[in-house]
């Protein structure tokens, strides 16, 4: 590659790290650290019943009734092929608002190992997504945050809860 389509490459991955600037809910999965955009945040929940839903995917659990709502919940574990736990008292449910394609968002409740905090991350603290060759997607990944001496993964929830995926559920979306 040429220094010229170097450079150039360097400028949109800069400028996409500043669009990607701003504040961040951390939480873990099997003992990494990820972050989502807090404006996708609806809220967070302690661990409730989840009524199974037939004929769903395994990283599905099912549906939980929050205060009239009917939200459709994802083991974000299992989503990823992580093995799955026993949840614990610091096991969380974050609401968080997906696009559905048509200008319009869903609700659906993501369960993670335990929350961690909302940090503000800085665009100068964000790298692109190591390419691992053509085997491993990372298309859901926005970015590497270097924050201190720890490393978090930021999401694009809704590339990761894609509605096509989630559509024929049944699950009232």
């Amino acid at each position: 590659m040429s220094s010229d389509n170097q450079s150039a490459n360097q400028s949109i991955l800069k400028s996409r790290a500043m669009v990607q600037e701003g504040k961040y809910l951390t939480f873990s999965l099997a003992n990494e650290e990820y972050g989502i955009g807090i404006l996708k945040v609806r809220e967070i929940i302690g661990m409730m019943p989840i009524r199974t839903v037939p004929q769903t995917p395994s990283f599905v659990k099912g549906v939980i009734n929050l205060r009239g709502r009917v939200i459709p919940v994802v083991d974000l574990r299992l989503k990823f092929g992580m093995e799955e736990i026993d949840y614990t008292e610091r096991t969380s449910i974050i609401v968080v608002d997906v696009e559905n394609g048509e200008g319009t968002f869903i609700n659906i409740g993501i369960v993670v190992d335990y929350v961690s905090e909302v940090i503000s991350i800085k665009g100068d603290e964000i790298e692109p997504a190591p390419t691992f060759g053509s085997q491993l997607n990372t298309e859901y990944i926005l970015g590497m945050a270097k924050v201190g001496k720890s490393v978090k993964i930021l999401l694009d929830i809704d590339r990761i809860l894609a509605v096509e995926d989630l559509s024929g559920l049944n699950l009232g979306f």
